[in-house]
């Protein structure tokens, strides 16, 4: 049998089965292959604003708003920034989920949000999720996450507070619904 890996998936976690920082978390999977997983947490916005981040880096934000926070994107490496953004553009160290989505660490994009230049739609975080080989897999088979392909739309035009839901619901799954007593058939 081949083998299923779930880059550009959402991680939907199940409630009363998945706790501490990623109760009611929804993951942007953006790499999945036998060596493991890594991605991005959608929904977990910091104290931090981005321009004081920027600021601390030392990098112009002059174009940028002073409501636009920096998420928490899991406890890995929490010093490491990302940017999930549409469209791709062209920037020094991006990896393409798709043709509009995309995941860049590069200090360009950070410089061009600053100057209000950068991509459209943008989600800066900390920090990521990660997955040793075979882990995401084990945690899938005892019902810790529900796995449904990425919406952009949840990502940048959801509330932050309703993305948990909004995920589920791409299952055909009413939210109030769910518990950690699921099964495999």
């Amino acid at each position: 049998m081949a083998e299923t890996f779930l880059s550009n998936q959402f991680l939907v976690a199940m409630p009363n089965v998945v706790g501490g920082e990623f109760d009611h978390s929804v993951t942007l999977l953006a790499e999945h292959n036998a060596d493991g997983a890594m991605g991005l947490v959608i929904n977990r916005p910091t104290d931090l604003a981005l321009c004081d981040m920027l600021a601390h880096m030392g990098i112009d934000h002059d174009g940028l708003s002073r409501e636009r926070t920096v998420f928490w994107g899991g406890p890995v490496q929490p010093e490491r920034g990302f940017v999930l953004h549409r469209p791709t553009g062209h920037w020094d160290a991006t990896l393409a989920l798709e043709d509009d989505l995309a995941i860049t660490t590069s200090k360009d994009i950070l410089e061009a949000l600053g100057r209000g230049e950068g991509p459209a739609d943008y989600l800066v975080a900390l920090g990521y999720a990660g997955w040793g080989g075979g882990q995401l897999e084990d945690e899938i088979r005892n019902n810790s996450w529900l796995n449904t392909p990425a919406d952009a739309g949840i990502i940048f035009a959801t509330p932050t507070a309703d993305r948990w839901a909004a995920a589920a619901r791409l299952l055909g799954l009413d939210p109030s619904q769910l518990s950690g007593l699921a099964g495999h058939a």
